[in-house]
Parts: C-alpha cells; structure tokens; sequence
C-alpha cells in the first residue's frame, strides 16, 4: 500500500481509504453485516488503515461495525466520522444558521455518541457532515472544536464539504482550525482541481475524496438497461434518462483511457492518484472483490500527463443528487 503523511500529525494514512456509507445498510440495498465486516478485516490484512463512517450512516450502525473489527483485529485503524447538521439536511441550506446547524453542546454530544458506537476513547478525525462558509467566524463550532480536543475526544477536525460546493468551506480553513476537506472529486466533477486543491497544498490541509466512481457512473457498469433494488437511492439518483446520458459519457472516456487502463473503474481511481494534493480515495468497498481489484488499481499510479489533459474534456457540471 502507499501511505501519505495526515495533516501536522506523524500518522501515515492509506492512499486508498475505506468508505463505510454502504455498509451502514440504510440506503443501500444488498449490503450483508458478514460480507462487510470480511471486507473490513480483508483491507486491514491489505494495508489499508484510513476507514471513514458517519454517525448517520445506518443510525450508527456502520460506525459500530468499524470498531467491531478494529476491536476483533487487535489492528489499529485511522478513523473519521461525521457529525450530522442537528437539521439533518444534506446540503446546508443558506439560510440555516450556525445556531440550528452545530450548536456547540450538540457537537460535543452526537461526537460522544459516536465514540461509544466505535467502543473508542478518541476519533482520529471528527467531520462536520455538511457545512456553510457564513458559519466561518462564529464561536459556537470553535468552542466545540477547543474542548473535545482539550478533553482527547477529538485529534483533528474536517469538513465534509457540501455536494458540488468545493469553494464552500475555504473561508473556514482560515481560522487554521481545520486539518482536512472531504470532497466529491471525480472525473466528471473536476472543479476540485480549480481552487481547493492548490489551497490544502499551500496550507498543508489533506483532501479526503469521496465519490471517485460517481456513486457508480464510472465503474462502466451503468447503462440505460441498469436496475437497482427498491429502497435503492440510486433509484433517484439514475432516474430518467440519467443512466443512457452516463453510458454516452463514459463510451466516450473509454475510448480515450484504454491505451492506458484495463477498466473505467481503474481510470477513475489512477485519474485521482494522479493529484498530489489527493491524501486519501474512499471508495465503497462491500465485497472483496471490489477491494482488492481497486487496491490492484491505486497501486499502478497515476496517468500520464498527456491523458490527464485529455480527460478534462470529460469534466460534466451536474448535481444529481437534486
């Protein structure tokens, strides 16, 4: 595996990380408590030692299979999770205030709640699951911020920054408070690239990238013929003519990636591997076959220079999860 160095600390972090939304089992159908924890064990066995989860990813459920298996491994994993808007919004909504947001003794709490999930003392990295750059200058999140690491609840704190805003969390890292960004960043969403990466690179803040395969549109696996189980949010998120629109889409990258690829899902892992401000990829993993193909597909390293160039024509301004 290839590590890199996480924020100011001395801990060494998995390139390829761990993404544990599917295996909360909430929102996506077919996900098995055995078959998850088994993949868990399987990436630890791998190197792999970054696992991000939330507090509202199956209620809690995933957080309490995470520390399942750090517990029943005896390995020690790189945790974050997330504390969710008190709103329970996704994206925040511009008019929400701070005060109905992230409340400071609502952060200290839903964080308590999330340590006894994952039977820990600490979270490596504790995430504001959605957020508001008017929020910046307020007290209440700082205040939260100041205990939970004064009492070693908390190492570091990130911002999982909203759907599609890559810009909008920046205002907030100037207060020198927040160590990382969660962002989507993916071939079709590029606009990472533009502003925030240059930034975290400049002020040592580490980018953790979610969504590389666009909830599954650059596997190479989604055509217009493609059905998901009831209950399924890619239901919403593929409905309409989405999916035939996909499958143009990434035809049309695979004939530009095949001199260099042996698959749609490796040239949107090796696109990310590419960016040295990327610190980590998180990828859902719920099987091992998954795992290890996309270990096999980190480990290859990035693409050339002339391809990186090429795959900007791809970049696709869309937000489907409206």
């Amino acid at each position: 595996m290839i590590y890199k160095q996480f924020a100011k600390s001395e801990n060494q972090i998995s390139l390829l990380g761990f993404g544990c939304w599917g295996i909360g089992k909430s929102m996506w159908i077919g996900a098995e408590d055995n078959e998850s924890k088994k993949a868990l064990r399987r990436a630890l066995d791998e190197g792999i030692n970054f696992f991000d989860t939330a507090l509202v990813y199956g209620d809690g459920h995933s957080e309490q299979l995470v520390g399942e298996v750090e517990k029943e491994s005896g390995k020690q994993m790189f945790i974050a999770t997330k504390v969710p808007s008190k709103k329970m919004e996704w994206p925040a909504k511009d008019e929400s205030t701070i005060e109905e947001s992230f409340p400071t003794d609502y952060i200290i709490k839903t964080t308590e709640l999330s340590l006894r999930n994952l039977k820990r003392d600490y979270v490596d990295v504790q995430q504001f699951h959605v957020w508001n750059d008017k929020w910046a200058d307020r007290d209440e999140w700082k205040e939260a911020i100041y205990r939970l690491k004064k009492d070693g609840k908390v190492r570091y704190f990130g911002i999982s920054i909203n759907d599609h805003q890559p810009w909008n969390g920046i205002e907030t890292a100037k207060t020198g408070l927040i160590d990382s960004f969660q962002v989507i960043f993916n071939i079709f969403d590029q606009s990472p690239a533009d502003e925030l990466l240059p930034y975290c690179s400049e002020n040592n803040i580490e980018i953790i990238v979610r969504v590389p395969f666009d909830e599954g549109a650059l596997t190479g696996n989604i055509n217009s013929q493609t059905t998901f189980p009831d209950g399924d949010f890619r239901n919403h998120y593929f409905r309409k003519d989405r999916k035939a629109e996909v499958e143009k889409r990434v035809s049309a990258i695979m004939d530009d990636v095949k001199g260099e690829t042996n698959s749609m899902a490796e040239a949107a892992l090796r696109y990310l591997v590419s960016f040295d401000a990327v610190t980590t990829i998180i990828p859902g993993m719920r099987s091992e076959k998954n795992l290890l193909s996309n270990i096999k597909s980190v480990l290859k390293g990035g693409l050339s220079p002339a391809l990186m160039e090429q795959l900007k024509t791809h970049r696709w301004e869309k937000n489907f999860y409206k």
